[in-house]
């Protein structure tokens, strides 16, 4: 449709509009899934794979996040979920809250013994660590260092499927049910660690349906194969993962507004007595998920009641438990926001940028495909865009060659000078300006579809 609701609301600025198609720099995209919330055309979609991609194992464990039990209506016992995983053809269940509660573990403990380090920022959120790895660097050293559950069950789940079947990695499957792609995004790519043990990434929104009907399947009283408490599946809403930590000292946020908000708040210093912050991209935590079903406020609603008559935890950190939860390796800044590749060069392009923004109304009105005037004006210095992008500029610089056109027909009436030179230079005025009023109706014409929009 050519509308910029995406480019408005990504909180990278990693989208453009170029000839009517949404375009999305890798370098500066954090995948919050922002933009697939927001876009009224469902014009982007998630990358994630399928049960087919499944075939290619022999043995296959489900790894359920603790925000698929909110899903559900009426459910009052996990194991109802898990037995009918295995119904739909899983062959094991492991289940992601159980390794929440030994990430859980490993915080408190890492929490007295760095008092220096506080407050210290949860890493469960890939989207939040990937965006203070770009934007907020001077943040970097108040991650906790920690792998976030879906890696900690997936390493578990991996040693316990070739101890029960004796096969090589190669042939198991760990399958992670994700609420959002930024879990994807973290299977393919990840952070802390130098390989992920996800080998596939399924989404709860086309997970549900099947589970459903094997859910009705599932006797009254289905075998007992949970192992989480409450503060396992706590975790799959915000506020759940610092509930854990047993104080008070901490701050949740949700929502990547909110996120970005508390984490300009923390550079420049302005919390104190603080231990803790858990920030969630999602509006609700992973509740809020865009691979999800369920209204996030709902979702929330249903996991209180379900964790209600839990017991407080059930999985404990085992003596080989701290190296499976620590980093492998330091997030290290992204300088992806750079104009230039040495400090002078950058210099030198920022006073570009300065002078094309005098040029520009200040508007920010998107027309040009860019977020901002700022944005596109550091397009154009790094040569992605032209200054003939902006509607405004463009206009001016129509009217401004019309006036030159009208002056020469007058030297030309007059018989000043010679006539047949500046009729051609008029000629060519008037080449330029119908090229420059095609640009623009081609912009006008885009500006029309949103306004059938809902932009």
């Amino acid at each position: 449709m050519g509308c910029i609701n995406c480019i408005k609301r990504c909180p990278t600025q990693a989208i453009r509009v170029r000839n009517k198609k949404a375009q999305i720099n890798s370098k500066f995209c954090i995948d919050c899934g922002e933009c697939i919330r927001v876009c009224p055309h469902h014009a982007k979609h998630a990358i994630y794979d399928t049960m087919e991609d499944l075939k290619q194992f022999e043995y296959t464990v489900a790894l359920p996040a603790p925000s698929l039990y909110s899903q559900f209506n009426n459910l009052d016992d996990v194991n109802i979920v898990l037995n009918a995983l295995l119904l739909m053809g899983f062959d094991d269940v492991f289940e992601v809250s159980a390794a929440a509660e030994l990430v859980s573990e490993a915080t408190r403990e890492y929490l007295s013994k760095n008092p220096d380090k506080l407050p210290v920022i949860s890493t469960a959120c890939p989207s939040v660590v990937r965006l203070i790895r770009v934007r907020f660097p001077n943040l970097i050293p108040n991650l906790l260092p920690l792998n976030p559950p879906v890696e900690v069950a997936a390493i578990l789940a991996v040693r316990r499927a070739m101890e029960k079947t004796g096969l090589p990695r190669e042939k198991i499957g760990i399958i992670f049910i994700s609420p959002c792609p930024s879990k994807v995004t973290y299977a393919r790519a990840p952070l802390g660690t130098d390989h992920s043990e996800v080998d596939k990434v399924l989404a709860i929104k086309d997970v549900y349906p099947r589970l459903l009907s094997c859910m009705k399947a599932v006797g009254e009283e289905p075998p007992e194969i949970g192992t989480s408490g409450k503060i396992g599946v706590s975790w799959g809403r915000s506020g759940g993962e610092a509930s854990g930590l047993f104080t008070e000292d901490y701050l949740a946020a949700d929502g990547i507004e909110n996120v970005i908000r508390v984490l300009e708040d923390m550079e420049d210093q302005k919390f104190t007595n603080l231990k803790f912050v858990e920030l969630n991209a999602c509006n609700g935590g992973c509740v809020g998920g865009v691979l999800t079903v369920e209204n996030p406020y709902v979702a929330e609603v249903k996991l209180k009641r379900l964790r209600k008559y839990m017991p407080v935890a059930r999985s404990h950190m085992e003596s080989e438990g701290e190296e499976l939860v620590r980093w492998t390796s330091m997030v290290q800044y992204e300088p992806v926001f750079h104009l230039g590749d040495t400090m002078m060069e950058s210099f030198a392009r920022l006073n570009q940028v300065e002078r094309l923004l005098k040029k520009f109304p200040g508007l920010d009105c998107g027309s040009c495909g860019a977020p901002t005037c700022k944005a596109l004006a550091e397009d154009i210095v790094r040569g992605e865009a032209a200054e003939s992008d902006c509607i405004y500029f463009l206009r001016d610089n129509v009217h401004k060659l019309t006036k030159e056109v009208a002056r020469l027909a007058a030297d030309i009436e007059e018989g000043d000078g010679d006539s047949y030179s500046k009729f051609r230079a008029m000629t060519s005025y008037i080449v330029r300006i119908s090229d420059e009023m095609n640009q623009l109706d081609r912009k006008e014409g885009r500006n029309q579809n949103d306004d059938k929009g809902t932009d």
